[in-house]
């Protein structure tokens, strides 16, 4: 009898754990990532030859990411490692995937899809500047790059990554000119009870904000967007926000990081068609899940930021769990073992991690009223230049009251991000202006290939 087929995409803190979960029952999965190296976004390795210590690239997360990449280390012999590879498609029973313009298709008995999470974006008029970043995207640059994305960085939105993004900025040297959060310094009480699920997290979160004061970064809560100023030739200039006291602050830049907390990268799970389902709480559809990662389609696997934001940490155990479970399910008997015997630990922590993610959601909320202030002439879409403005036509002169109608009627995530850094905004514009619940506006479709592919150039011999 033939070893069942694993087959695992990504290589953060879902897709190690996964992969070293199979490798312990004594099989050889192939690991697929986009990436250049392992680690995913949050322990993104720098380049071969950069010489930066863990202390200063990953600050409080240092050690876990020194672990994650040793553990990946020790996998490399015992897996079938593909890096620099998108996988692009999916069809039942086969991934299909392209490395340097050549493709390839995977076919498996197993599928643990470990996507990872890419930022949530609320659009600031004037964020289609030069010079504007998400959080993301700041974070590489620092890590993979070696370099600031500014010479003066102002930093905006909510939740944790945004504090640590500028810690790590103030521990590299850069200058931070701001930090400004768009939650309220005072947390609700669901939002306290969520966060005493990990106290110890909690409080790194609060050591982070003290350590940015500390450096003299001037942080504000509670505050108001208002304009990201510039100009055409020159890019970004300042950031100009209310006070929670409603007093109009600017913050001279060149440059701003922006993100409110993460979004999953749920392409290949609507490609394989898993079902969603829509969760209030953060005001966004996610793929259905049973408590160990199984998805709706038969031999597909969800874990990691792709499904649930629990973090790095839950990230961790959530791989591992969909991977035994995988290994139960295909019949192999060190697999069923090693889930039975490890499975209600895992189960518990995810728990646990959930509590405290719910308790985020509330201490930084999705600020989508912001969406409904938005000035005509501000820019949702920037792929395709579509303004708010556009997207209320759509509702109030073609009928527009679901995303994908007005996507057809006015491009919007139709551009090279498909909707990842749109999507949301724009469903919450559409639900304002036709006074509907943002559940009742849909969610963007997904399309392969899920991210723009070169095409192959070379001529065809007769």
């Amino acid at each position: 009898m033939t070893d069942p087929r694993i087959v695992i995409v990504g290589t953060g803190p879902a897709g190690v754990r996964a992969a070293q979960a199979v490798v312990e029952a004594g099989l050889r999965p192939t690991v697929v990532d986009e990436g250049r190296r392992d680690g995913g976004q949050i322990y993104r390795r720098q380049p071969d030859g950069f010489k930066r210590p863990y202390s200063k690239l990953y600050g409080t997360e240092a050690d876990k990411a020194q672990a994650l990449h040793s553990s990946f280390d020790a996998l490399r012999p015992h897996i079938d490692y593909r890096p620099d590879t998108l996988a692009w498609n999916h069809t039942a029973g086969e991934l299909h995937v392209v490395s340097n313009g050549e493709p390839a298709t995977l076919a498996y008995d197993a599928l643990l899809i470990c996507s990872g999470a890419t930022d949530r974006l609320m659009p600031v008029p004037g964020w289609h500047r030069a010079g504007c970043y998400s959080l993301g995207a700041s974070q590489i640059a620092l890590k993979a790059q070696a370099c600031a994305i500014g010479s003066q960085v102002v930093f905006m939105g909510s939740g944790p990554l945004l504090y640590l993004v500028a810690s790590q900025y103030v521990q590299a040297g850069a200058k931070v000119a701001a930090v400004l959060d768009t939650a309220p310094a005072r947390k609700p009480w669901k939002a306290l009870i969520g966060l005493l699920a990990r106290p110890t997290l909690a409080l790194r979160g609060l050591g982070l904000i003290r350590s940015l004061r500390a450096a003299g970064v001037p942080v504000l809560q509670g505050a108001t967007p208002v304009q990201i100023d510039g100009d055409d030739a020159l890019g970004v200039q300042a950031v100009t926000v209310r006070t929670a006291q409603g007093q109009p602050r600017r913050f001279e830049c060149d440059a701003v990081g922006l993100g409110w907390h993460l979004r999953p990268e749920t392409q290949l799970a609507d490609l394989a068609q898993c079902e969603f389902a829509f969760e209030p709480l953060s005001r966004q559809w996610l793929p259905r899940i049973d408590e160990d990662g199984r998805s709706t389609t038969k031999g597909v696997y969800l874990a990691g930021d792709g499904t649930r934001i629990l973090g790095a940490d839950g990230a961790e155990a959530a791989g591992r769990l969909a991977a035994l479970a995988a290994l139960s399910d295909v019949g192999h008997a060190a697999g069923q073992a090693a889930f039975r015997a490890q499975a209600p630990h895992l189960r518990g922590t995810l728990a646990q991690m959930d509590r405290f993610r719910q308790g985020l959601v509330h201490a930084f909320p999705w600020p989508h009223q912001q969406a409904a202030t938005l000035p005509d002439d501000a820019m949702v879409c920037r792929c395709e230049s579509v303004t708010a403005g556009e997207l209320r036509r759509c509702v109030t002169e073609l009928d527009s009251q679901e995303v994908n109608r007005a996507k057809a009627f006015s491009r919007v995530g139709m551009g090279r991000c498909q909707g990842r850094f749109c999507g949301h905004a724009a469903a919450e514009v559409i639900a304002h202006t036709c006074r509907i619940p943002i559940e009742q506006v849909g969610r963007l479709r997904s399309q392969a290939p899920v991210k723009p592919l070169m095409m192959n150039t070379r001529e065809v011999q007769p």
